[in-house]
């Protein structure tokens, strides 16, 4: 087996930083880029030499790879082929508050982890093999502990579930835009193609958009929803809330007037997220919040961060 074409040196911003700190940290890691240091190697042949399972040396060659150490080809037998980038790696260090950042820092938030809801029956949670967590239409569900393991959860009418985020950004680092995705639709007993509710976000205490899903749907499988799961409601619709500097926006149209600095943010107090079926609300027809193991979209609640560069 040939050793492919690599650089002497790879240099990398402090923006990156760390990314190849986290990949150097393993010793799993370092072990796989010593038994690539001669020539490239297999996921199972790296198995063998390594004395590792097959899914333990993928995950770690994956983190390698999302740091650019190492580089990956499909070999003739359409196995996996890992080989280095490089012999020698140069890091520059950051120079000002938020060079270390990336430009845009993300945080994931499991669906089940808000801080406090507010609903009533008919409503549920379900886990990721489709059990029920507790008890259908048992508002206590929702602060059951198991309700951390939630990948799909329901409400009807009105009410709400509110999430805290850290803010991952240093006082000193200006804020572009904050943006947050999530899977949703409407509620309704079983499903139904014609169903509008009106979903709200709002952070910190301010409404920065209401985006009104059409319908509770269930007319297919969603292509992460488990078989054993039959109760109707299948998948929802990826929408996103953004606020920058000039107002806010649900899927790209203007949505409202709050801006980046009416959220008031600051790097010692958590950012607040509530999902909402309002009690003023035009379409009061519940929501249905999906985590990355439920729906088509394989992501939990997802905050992202864009800072200034400039």
């Amino acid at each position: 087996m040939s050793e492919p074409h690599r650089q002497e040196t790879i240099r990398y911003p402090a923006s990156r930083i760390l990314d190849v700190a986290k990949a150097l940290s393993g010793d799993i890691r370092l072990r796989i880029l010593e038994a690539l240091g001669k020539q490239p190697m297999s996921i199972n042949q790296l198995a063998e030499a390594l004395g590792a399972a097959q899914p333990t040396i993928s995950i770690n060659v994956q983190t390698l790879e999302q740091a650019g150490l190492v580089v990956s080809v499909q070999g003739a037998n359409r196995e996996k082929i890992c080989s280095v980038t490089c012999r020698s790696i140069l890091l520059e260090l950051p120079t000002q508050p938020g060079e270390g950042l990336h430009q845009i820092e993300e945080i994931h938030m499991p669906i089940g982890m808000y801080s406090i809801s507010s609903v009533q029956p008919p409503c549920g949670m379900v886990g990721r093999d489709g059990s029920l967590i507790g008890s259908q239409d048992d508002p206590r569900v929702f602060y059951m502990p198991e309700r951390a393991e939630a990948e799909l959860l329901w409400f009807a009418d009105t009410g709400y579930v509110e999430y805290c985020f850290a803010n991952p950004l240093p006082p000193s680092v200006e804020l572009e835009e904050l943006s947050i995705r999530a899977e949703v639709c409407s509620e309704a007993p079983g499903f139904q193609e014609a169903w509008p509710s009106d979903i709200t976000v709002s952070i910190n205490g301010l409404a920065v958009g209401t985006w009104t899903s059409p319908a509770d749907f269930g007319d297919r499988k969603g292509k992460l929803t488990p078989e054993k799961w039959k109760n109707g409601t299948e998948y929802g619709q990826l929408t996103e809330w953004r606020v920058t500097r000039d107002g806010s926006f649900v899927n790209g149209l203007p949505a409202s007037t709050v801006s980046i600095a009416a959220l008031q943010l600051a790097f010692n107090q958590p950012i607040r997220v509530r999902f909402e079926v309002r009690e003023d609300a035009v379409n009061k027809r519940g929501l249905n919040l999906f985590g990355s193991g439920f729906g088509d979209h394989p992501q939990d609640i997802v905050l992202s961060f864009a800072r200034r560069t400039s």
